[in-house]
């Protein structure tokens, strides 16, 4: 009986998926359509060249860096679509994106950001969008990280609105399941198997222990521990992160992946195969008949998950794009004109 409840369940989240998907697909293709390689040729042709030369500049100071600039890209597209809005700062009385908790103080790498701005606008002043000097980052970051290459679609503006109250109702939360991702990127347009496939950027990039600190000492009434994590590699986070009852006012850090640190491959899944996946988000992907197939296929061929990621981030990338003469080109990318 709980057997064919569940199939019911998932029959249903897939056909609501697919409405969501198909609409959002006619949006998307519309979008996409004013976008293309090369954008900038004409008007700034060196503008892709800057801003990878700032990403490369970054990463070889930090590593790390790379991770943050896709994230940054990620909660960008996923709130008012992918127009610079999580770049804009707070104004009295309105609180913008970057403010919101889910991504103050966890969110980094808008320095990057502003320094290729920066020289481009000394160069082609008023051309370029913060939206795509964004999306140029989280490619050549991919590239850095994984050696995944992609030609990125261009030709964004820049919108003038950033809620913080958007965040919440848009970017999927650490602590929700397979299903409820699914049901997230759906409304986005975007597949199960694209939000499967997206979810390998957590082998780079580490978390705040409160993120995932219930799941080692308050899952629920039947467990302080959640039984889906792998016992020892439980033992080693409680190292890292203590009870949040111990006082100590500080919100530690720990690696989405520590197999191949900070190269972003496919060894995120075999780190879930194996329960090793830090949050409850990542985790549920393998114990979901939803997705756990997908999981499977992505540890057992590289070198597909990586062209699935490529054209994931392209697809992505378009989502509720401005273009023509909608939103404006900023000069600095953390205020409007």
């Amino acid at each position: 009986m709980g057997f064919c409840r569940s199939m019911f369940y998932i029959i249903i989240l897939v056909s609501f998926m697919f409405t969501c998907s198909l609409f959002s697909t006619m949006a998307f293709a519309s979008a996409a359509s004013s976008l293309k390689v090369g954008f900038y040729r004409g008007s700034c042709p060196s503008a892709e060249t800057i801003v990878r030369k700032a990403v490369n500049k970054a990463v070889l100071h930090n590593p790390g860096i790379a991770a943050r600039l896709i994230r940054l890209y990620f909660h960008d597209c996923f709130v008012r679509g992918c127009d610079a809005s999580v770049l804009l700062k707070s104004t009295p009385g309105n609180p913008a994106e970057m403010d919101h908790p889910d991504n103050n103080p966890s969110l980094r790498g808008f320095e990057v950001i502003d320094e290729a701005k920066a020289q481009i606008e000394a160069l082609c002043p008023g051309t370029v969008s913060c939206a795509d000097i964004l999306a140029f980052a989280a490619r050549d970051s991919t590239y850095k990280a994984g050696g995944i290459y992609y030609a990125i679609l261009a030709g964004r503006r820049d919108g003038r609105v950033s809620v913080s109250d958007e965040v919440g109702q848009n970017l999927p939360s650490p602590f929700i399941n397979a299903e409820q991702i699914a049901q997230s990127f759906a409304r986005k347009g975007m597949s199960v198997d694209e939000m499967v496939t997206l979810s390998g950027a957590h082998s780079i990039g580490v978390s705040h222990c409160s993120s995932f600190s219930n799941r080692l000492y308050s899952f629920n009434a039947s467990h302080a521990q959640d039984p889906s994590l792998d016992p020892n590699y439980a033992a080693i986070l409680k190292t890292k992160c203590p009870p949040p009852t111990a006082g100590t006012g500080t919100d530690p850090t720990v690696a989405l992946e520590t197999v191949t640190l900070n190269r972003l491959d496919n060894k995120y899944y075999t780190e879930l195969r194996r329960r090793r996946g830090l949050l409850t988000s990542d985790q549920t992907l393998m114990d979901s008949s939803l997705t756990s197939t997908m999981v499977l296929n992505n540890e057992r061929n590289g070198a597909a998950w990586a062209k699935k990621f490529a054209k994931a981030m392209v697809r992505m990338g378009s989502l509720d794009v401005l273009t023509g003469t909608q939103g404006e080109i900023r000069r600095i990318c953390s205020m409007v004109n």
